[in-house]
């Protein structure tokens, strides 16, 4: 039998469930006034959004990838070392830095240099080869401390540069290969046999005719004109000859004697003539007697005399002189004409000479010789011009800019060498992407921009190019007719080649804060004009004309009878 308790504690738990169901049975059941009610649409009301001031920065945004810029494929402009066998690669392109003066790879045990310039190579450069590309090669030399002139020439002080370049990297510079020195050797050794021919035939001709007395007329005939140069050259430069000097001599002695005896008769007669007058007594007071003149009339009479012998002395030195000049010019014609008579001497010797070698059975075997020794001289110099140290065309390659970045290597060690050894790039990241044609009129080069990494963090970059400038190599046009663009980040750190990243070109900005709305409450009327609705009171608003500015990420700048706050439209429910 159960407790009094227990009775009550059952009574009271069945009225709690009995409440409990009948709370759940009054929340579920409604009437059908209370369902339709529940079911109709609520009153309708303005979506709005507020009036904000702030910076406004209009962005173009397209998904990139990171790569190092300027992707260059590099090919061999001919063979490497001096024969055209098999060209095979002994050492691959190594992915990296690429350095200028380094050695790019190897081929068939030769290296390939990696020098900076903008001429290809073409040819290959031997010595006396002129042109850009030897001067581009110079300047490489000079920068990398090999020295070496710059003049565009490939003279004995560029290849000494060049051998040191190649001496440093453990290589010797491309010598004559031994197809080369057997064809100097051969065109040596023709020129040696043509001038034999050309002394046999010369002998020959010699011996077939009797010239020895018309060579010996031709020799005395040298001599003699030698004679005639050498007596007329000293004459000319010789005024006075021995005998012309003693009789000059001779007369200044006269002169000289004429002209002291002179002196003498002049100062007898000064002498006479300033000879005082008057008393011979000395006895003061008395009276001065008158004396008789001094007659200097002979003493003129020398002095008359010595005049005559001296004039008489110079017109005799005056006529030696005339003499011996006359004399001089006598002699003088009589050299001209014996050298005129010498050289007609030596031209009709030289004439009756080759007349009489000319007369010879052998004188077109000579003639012939003669020609055969002119034109194995000349292929003998034309060889030797380029013969020595050279640069095969496919041991250097020059690359717009170094250094660089090997990026891919497209021969292994022992592959054929065929077209392409390898691609380099820039040291340099750049981001490569593409936007749409109407995003992409909107670019100029030089915008600034951020790049954003998948970890948040961004880096400042600049715009670099737009449109064709930006299409990698090889790269093909998208079908969308999408437009590529490239970035260039301010800086490489924390870069790695390969991210992807999101770029964001800046195209425009304000300066200052301005009011700003969203482009979907700005709407342009019939008229052409912007308005916005401002709701001033509970649904209710008001048209406002506005004008608009910059637009961007879903934001309009305006100006008009707006402040900060104020709500506008932009929908309604």
């Amino acid at each position: 039998m159960k407790s009094p308790r227990k009775l009550l504690a059952g009574i009271v738990a069945g009225v709690v469930i009995i409440a409990a169901v009948g709370w759940v049975l009054s929340t579920r059941l409604r009437s059908p006034a209370d369902e339709a009610a529940r079911r109709a649409a609520p009153e309708p009301s303005l979506v709005t959004a507020a009036v904000e001031r702030r910076k406004l920065v209009s962005t173009v945004v397209v998904s990139g990838t990171l790569e190092y810029g300027s992707p260059l494929p590099i090919s061999l402009a001919g063979v490497v070392g001096g024969a055209s066998e098999l060209q095979r690669a002994t050492r691959a392109p190594r992915q990296g830095r690429l350095r200028e003066g380094a050695v790019l790879m190897e081929v068939n045990g030769r290296p390939v240099f990696a020098l900076r310039g903008a001429v290809p190579m073409h040819r290959t450069i031997a010595p006396g080869t002129k042109g850009d590309d030897v001067e581009q090669l110079q300047r490489a030399l000079r920068r990398l401390g090999y020295g070496g002139p710059r003049s565009g020439v490939f003279d004995r002080a560029t290849i000494a540069a060049v051998t040191r370049m190649y001496a440093k990297k453990g290589y010797e510079a491309q010598q004559p290969t031994l197809t080369d020195r057997q064809a100097y050797d051969t065109l040596r050794k023709a020129v040696q046999t043509a001038e034999e021919t050309l002394a046999t035939e010369k002998k020959a001709l010699d011996q077939g005719r009797d010239v020895l007395p018309l060579k010996l007329k031709v020799s005395n005939a040298k001599v003699d004109l030698k004679a005639a140069q050498s007596a007329l050259r000293e004459t000319s430069e010789r005024r006075l000859t021995p005998e012309d000097q003693t009789k000059l001599a001779a007369a200044d002695a006269a002169v000289r004697a004429a002209e002291e005896k002179l002196l003498e008769a002049e100062q007898a007669l000064a002498t006479a003539r300033n000879q005082p007058t008057g008393s011979p007594s000395g006895t003061p007071g008395a009276t001065a007697t008158p004396q008789p003149t001094t007659d200097t009339r002979l003493l003129e009479l020398r002095v008359a005399n010595a005049e005559a012998d001296l004039a008489a002395a110079r017109e005799a030195r005056a006529r030696i002189l005339e003499e011996a000049e006359q004399a001089r010019e006598t002699k003088l014609e009589e050299l001209r004409k014996a050298m005129r008579t010498a050289r007609e001497a030596l031209a009709t010797a030289e004439q009756g000479l080759r007349q009489a070698r000319q007369l010879s059975p052998t004188r077109l075997k000579v003639a012939n010789a003669r020609k055969d020794v002119a034109a194995a001289k000349a292929m003998l110099a034309e060889f030797a011009r380029t013969y020595g140290t050279s640069i095969p065309p496919g041991e250097m390659v020059f690359l717009p800019k170094l250094p660089a970045r090997v990026q891919k290597s497209e021969v292994k060690a022992g592959q054929r060498i065929e077209v392409t050894v390898a691609t380099v790039t820039s040291s340099t990241f750049m981001v490569t992407g593409a936007v749409d044609v109407s995003e992409s009129e909107l670019l100029r080069v030089g915008m600034e921009a951020e790049i954003e990494l998948d970890t948040g963090k961004t880096h400042p970059a600049r715009l670099t190019a737009v449109g064709e400038k930006a299409r990698m190599p090889g790269a093909e046009a998208d079908a969308d007719g999408a437009q590529p663009i490239l970035l260039t980040p301010g800086s490489a750190k924390g870069l790695r080649a390969g991210d992807a990243v999101t770029a964001r070109v800046t195209v425009g900005a304000t300066k200052e804060p301005v009011l700003v709305v969203p482009v979907a409450a700005v709407i342009t009327g019939a008229d052409g004009r912007a308005r916005v609705q401002v709701e001033y009171a509970p649904d209710k608003t008001k048209d406002v004309e506005v004008r608009t500015g910059l637009t961007a990420d879903g934001s309009v700048e305006v100006t008009g009878a707006l402040k900060e706050g104020d709500r506008v439209v932009v929908g309604g429910a």
